[in-house]
């Protein structure tokens, strides 16, 4: 699990059929400083947030557990939002 600042979205023409409806945002990963620790990465969203927020991401398979269709191909889901620090 790791921070991140979401950019913004990130919009595909084509994808997995099971990231239908999935929302994509370009993240910013953040070490406990908040400060970037490498370069912004594509994230599935789960919990509908928005350019600005700072939220923690889970990479690899427990990315794809995030999402309503399990096992699909992904590398970093947010899974909340950080209100306060």
């Amino acid at each position: 699990m790791y921070f991140g600042k979401v950019l913004g979205s990130v919009v595909a023409s084509q994808k997995v059929k099971d990231l239908d409806g999935i929302k994509l945002l370009l993240v910013q990963p953040l070490d406990h400083e908040l400060k970037p620790t490498r370069d912004p990465e594509v994230a599935c969203d789960t919990v509908q947030a928005g350019p600005g927020d700072i939220v923690y991401l889970v990479g690899s398979r427990e990315a794809s557990l995030a999402l309503p269709k399990t096992f699909v191909p992904v590398d970093a889901a947010v899974v909340g939002i950080i209100d306060h620090m």
